[in-house]
């Protein structure tokens, strides 16, 4: 069964993890002196403040606390909310391992089972689950289409479930052909040790930048402040609460990013987020996602590794990436460079990688467990 044959044919499915904060000599949490980016949109904000979220299984909204301030003493959860967009009929790299290998190795998480909470908007075709961490965990679905604002619905149908805990700090969206590229602790050091999202964003002038912009967005979003990027984000709990809390903004990708609409090809979870997130907290994400994506290949689709791709030195190459690079779609294929900063300090910048197909799982295994951490 080919890439181009399944992507018609999947729906989706999620997974929302939750770390407490374990001592990590190659990632320690920030001292009380460091200065980490502060959002314009902490959790220091009135709790009060309530915002509009979904109600699990219906269509109708619910009012729902938004961030609170959490006592030193209790420990954040962070969640890892996988949106599986490929074929069901495939075994997910993760979310359905092969029975001889625990599903916990996704994050090297043995000894980590009371860390983290799962959460999965699965394929309405999806296969028994093998693994006893997944059985249960499904919320309410509906239909994903490709490249449409479904795609945004379903992650923020997972974020509405998974607010409903308020020690879910830290949410993850990542797809099921994801490998994590480091051990548990250093993943949740990363992440919770520093106050800010990392959203995928850039401006590009080009035919699939701002070339995908309509007039219709106005006075809402202005073509200048129209950003692209990945959708895989990693993200605070306040801006968990903005997404849910946004019609606005919502309302105008929904309208108006669409495929085949006005002679352009629209993909609102390539825009909407960024967009949104430039316009409304700018200083609160990195302008990067943790999870390497291929687009090397010049194609619609990014590269996908079988076993035969999968050797030490990929994965110790991008492990070493410290630079986050976006190129424009225009003629002039300008290069945006900027190193990945974690506060104030360069640091590698992926967490997770994709794509990688079922079948490479055993190289997987071998090699990452014998990849030293930088």
């Amino acid at each position: 069964m080919g890439n181009r044959s399944v992507k018609k044919q999947y729906n989706n499915e999620t997974l929302f993890l939750r770390p407490s904060a374990p001592h990590s000599p190659s990632l320690a949490r920030p001292s009380a002196s460091s200065s980490p980016v502060e959002s314009p949109l902490s959790s220091k904000e009135p709790s009060s403040r309530r915002s509009e979220a979904w109600l699990p299984g219906t269509n109708d909204p619910k009012i729902m606390p938004a961030s609170r301030h959490r006592a030193p003493s209790r420990r954040p959860l962070w969640i890892l909310a996988p949106i599986l967009l490929v074929c069901m009929a495939l075994v997910a790299l993760y979310v359905h391992p092969l029975q001889r290998y625990s599903a916990c190795y996704f994050f090297s998480s043995s000894g980590h089972g009371d860390k983290f909470s799962i959460y999965i908007h699965a394929s309405r075709e999806k296969p028994e689950h093998i693994s006893s961490l997944f059985v249960g965990k499904e919320i309410h679905s509906e239909k994903v289409a490709w490249g449409k604002i479904s795609m945004v619905d379903a992650e923020k149908r997972l974020l509405a479930n998974a607010l409903q805990d308020i020690d879910n700090q830290h949410f993850v969206l990542l797809s099921d052909s994801c490998v994590p590229l480091h051990k548990f602790d250093y993943i949740y050091n990363y992440l919770l040790g520093i106050n800010i999202s990392f959203i995928d964003g850039f401006k590009d002038p080009g035919p699939h930048g701002a070339g995908r912009y309509s007039e219709h967005m106005l006075p809402e979003i202005e073509k200048e402040d129209f950003r692209k990027g990945a959708q895989w984000f990693s993200i605070k709990r306040q801006h968990a609460v903005l997404i849910l809390a946004d019609s606005v903004y919502y309302t105008k990708f929904k309208l108006y990013c669409r495929p085949r609409m006005e002679g352009r090809n629209c993909y609102a979870d390539e825009h909407y987020l960024p967009t949104l997130f430039h316009m409304v907290d700018p200083g609160g994400i990195a302008n990067w996602s943790v999870t390497h994506v291929d687009w090397s290949e010049g194609k619609w689709h990014p590269k996908a590794y079988r076993a035969r791709d999968v050797t030490f030195d990929l994965l110790k190459n991008i492990i070493s990436i410290d630079e986050s690079i976006h190129v424009t779609s225009d003629s002039k294929k300008v290069v945006q460079r900027r190193p990945c900063l974690w506060n104030g300090m360069k640091r590698p910048c992926y967490l997770f990688a994709r794509k990688f197909y079922p079948e490479a799982l055993n190289s997987l295994m071998h090699l990452l467990s014998n990849l030293t951490i930088i």
